[in-house]
């Protein structure tokens, strides 16, 4: 609503210090820092450098900025502004307006569930060969690990299964630099991301070779559908040879074939979108999740124990992730306790009251998911990770706070296949490989745009001839 002439003081975060604000807190002990935000009120008033902005640790109050009065908190602030420069006006960076309403619903068909399912062989298969391929013993970087196989089962299900060799390689080979680039540009100050400096142009020229790339998978895939047979259509196999064409074809051939198609730059954009959005954010979470089973034998037990209940001898398949309700409670737990996002910005429109507090226009208003998820009024003791927390009989209690893909009109398009990314993967690390072990210390959090592991080692062991039909590592 409006801003009223009547408020409550706006208390301000200790520790700020001149024209710095609290950016050295920001960048010294982020997480530490944004936690402690809630102890002073449910709006607090914190200076990154000389720029005040206002950061929401009430969750019912954020979800009034992402819903009941979202339009009056757009799309925008310091860390979007610095992410439009690399993913350009894809769905996670474009203002508020007609061409976010008209992107949404073009894309809202690729992520609905039967889309998802279609692709869901194909995705089992290109994780499986990978996780096979580990050497038994070795201890490996687990986080690297798990953006390279979120990255090519998402590449499968967005390209389709024929997406040439080289170009999948190319695309493995590239997306690492350009998230790390990509993180530096949000985290430095826009001056300084600006100049010519070889960090700089260097980002500057994976960006453009991506965006090459994507073209080259957008007219392998364009060639691909124009070579179709329409007189297939009346042969006796139609419907089987249609089915075959779709799984092989990728999610992205939705928008290819849209009456009212996207322009070149809009579809390299969603592509970049989607893309960072698939690694960054699940392989965190898988990387994350790996680790906390090896802390707890008694959920690994159970984890393999439903696996071993909804699949006996046979491999996973897609009709059997919604058989594991367990290892689903386990994935949302590792997203509850580490995020992955730590902080969100939007920018008010208008003088606002939130709370009773005012929010001037113009002005960032910051809300942070990892902080509401570590709100020991709705999850008692938050740094242990308990995934009974989101069985049916006690994740009432959590309602409301959970807001890692965010909420209302902005709320993640992918989170259905997120869901269905994760399990695969996690059942099939799980299937192939018997016994897990740390070969590192124990990570420490790192907060950039995810909350991501600053370490994770694991060595792998056993035989996996249930999952893959051969031995791993061979």
């Amino acid at each position: 609503m409006t801003a009223s002439s009547t408020f409550t003081p706006t208390p301000s975060a200790p520790g700020g210090l001149p024209l710095l604000g609290h950016a050295h807190l920001l960048a010294r002990s982020p997480l530490p820092f944004i936690t402690s935000l809630r102890r002073h009120g449910s709006v607090v008033r914190i200076g990154i450098g000389t720029t005040p902005a206002y950061v929401v640790t009430d969750p019912a109050l954020t979800r009034r900025v992402l819903v009941t009065d979202a339009a009056h908190f757009a799309k925008g602030g310091k860390i979007i502004d610095a992410l439009r420069v690399f993913f350009g006006d894809g769905l996670a960076t474009v203002a508020d307006g007609d061409t976010h309403m008209r992107n949404r619903r073009q894309m809202q068909p690729m992520f609905n569930k039967a889309h998802i399912a279609r692709r869901g062989a194909a995705m089992i298969d290109r994780v499986g060969s990978l996780v096979a391929s580990w050497k038994e013993g070795e201890a490996r970087d687990v986080y690297a690990d798990m953006n390279d196989i979120t990255l090519a089962a998402f590449l499968v299900a967005l390209f389709g299964t024929d997406l040439p060799e080289n170009l999948q390689g190319d695309f493995t080979a590239l997306m690492p630099a350009i998230m790390k680039g990509t993180i530096r540009q949000t985290v430095l100050p826009s001056w300084i991301t600006r100049l010519p400096l070889p960090a700089n142009r260097a980002h500057a020229e994976r960006v453009a070779r991506l965006r090459n790339l994507i073209d080259q998978a957008i007219d392998h895939r364009s060639g691909t559908l124009d070579a179709g047979s329409p007189q297939e259509l009346g042969c006796p196999h139609a419907k089987a040879a249609q089915e075959q064409d779709q799984e092989q074809e990728g999610l992205f051939a939705t928008l290819l074939t849209a009456a009212d198609p996207l322009s070149r730059q809009q579809l390299q954009d969603e592509a970049i979108t989607l893309l960072t959005g698939a690694i960054e954010t699940t392989g965190t979470t898988l990387a994350w999740t790996l680790y906390e089973i090896t802390r707890h034998p008694g959920i690994e037990r159970r984890l393999r124990a439903e696996l071993d209940s909804v699949c006996a001898e046979r491999p996973v398949r897609y009709e059997d992730l919604e058989k594991m309700p367990y290892a689903r409670q386990v994935l949302q737990e590792a997203i509850r306790k580490y995020g992955p996002a730590w902080m969100v910005t939007r920018t008010a429109t208008e003088d606002v009251d939130l709370g009773g507090h005012r929010i001037p226009r113009g002005a960032d208003v910051v809300w942070s998911p990892y902080l509401h998820q570590h709100d020991p009024a709705y999850f008692p003791e938050p740094e242990v990770f308990d995934p009974d927390r989101w069985s049916p009989e006690r994740a009432g209690a959590t309602r409301g706070s959970f807001l890692a893909f965010g909420d209302g009109r902005r709320k993640c398009i992918g989170e259905n296949f997120a869901w269905s990314e994760l399990q695969i993967i996690l059942a099939t690390v799980l299937r192939t490989w018997p016994r897990l072990e740390l070969a590192s210390r124990p990570p420490a959090p790192q907060a950039v745009v995810t909350v991501k592991p600053d370490v994770i080692r694991l060595a792998y062991y056993g035989s996996g001839q249930r999952e893959t039909g051969g031995t791993p590592g061979k």
